[in-house]
């Protein structure tokens, strides 16, 4: 299972983490109205109706930007930066991917930004996170998914999985009547690769006593095309399943908004 590497955060964060030497903030992510703000690092040095909670209550949260946002979540500044500013920051560490890759950043890349404390990024973590679980409730409780249909679960578990910057294997335990029974990550490679044993899905479906399963694993690369090496593991999988009853139903790689169903694409081995 092999992908591209896609982390681009990293090379992102000398540029955003600035000084933290008190009065003002340095580093390559200022701009002339960040560095208007920052000498006392408060919101009320902007302008009235330019200050993101007064524009929110007057004109609704669809007008914000994405900075203007996350200063609301974060409240309040540090010495030498604004809540805006912080944000700005957060979303130029992001790179060009935005605000998408949120949920991909960790807490040690985040306490990196000038201003970004323990709590602070704690909340940046957990609005992620709401807004993955947003996206699946849309969709459905998880346990009550139909899990025969390879488009369902490709868009419940997309978010989850595509702003991985590793590339991760998850197995899913289905009851006889298609109803999931457990999920687990089996394997989390580097950048480069995961590495799977059909021993390790097998052993988590024996436990589960799980009656079938299904497999998904993501492509950091965003090109959920399977490779040459995933459609070998797959058979080795299958072959395994078949051998211990408990079938391999399907293969399902995610990309960057767009997923491949091993099965709809005939490249899993029909049964019988």
């Amino acid at each position: 299972m092999k992908t591209n590497e896609t982390n681009g955060i990293n090379s992102s964060i000398n540029d955003c983490s600035g000084s933290h030497d008190g009065n003002t903030a340095s580093g390559n992510c200022g701009s002339e109205n960040n560095r208007r703000i920052s000498k006392t690092g408060r919101i009320s040095d902007i302008p009235r109706e330019e200050r993101p909670y007064e524009k929110c209550e007057r004109f609704g949260p669809g007008t914000l930007s994405d900075a203007e946002l996350l200063s609301v979540i974060l409240r309040s500044g540090a010495e030498g930066v604004s809540a805006l500013e912080m944000s700005r920051n957060i979303l130029r560490m992001l790179g060009s991917g935005g605000i998408a890759r949120l949920h991909q950043v960790s807490m040690e890349n985040l306490l990196r930004i000038h201003g970004i404390g323990r709590v602070k990024a704690l909340q940046i973590r957990c609005i992620a996170e709401l807004s993955l679980r947003i996206a699946q409730a849309k969709i459905g409780a998880e346990d009550q998914l139909i899990y025969n249909n390879p488009d369902v679960i490709g868009s419940y578990y997309m978010e989850q999985m595509r702003h991985e910057s590793q590339e991760i294997v998850m197995v899913l335990c289905l009851s006889s009547k298609g109803k999931l029974l457990s999920r687990a990550i089996i394997s989390r490679g580097g950048v480069n690769s995961a590495v799977l044993h059909p021993r390790e899905i097998f052993v988590e479906a024996l436990a589960h006593r799980a009656a079938s399963v299904i497999l998904l694993h993501n492509h950091p690369s965003g090109d959920p095309a399977p490779s040459a090496e995933d459609v070998e593991i797959t058979a080795r999988v299958q072959d395994a399943g078949e051998l211990i009853g408990i079938p391999l139903l399907d293969h399902i790689v995610i990309g960057d908004r767009a997923y491949v169903s091993m099965r709809q694409s005939r490249l899993l081995r029909q049964a019988g």
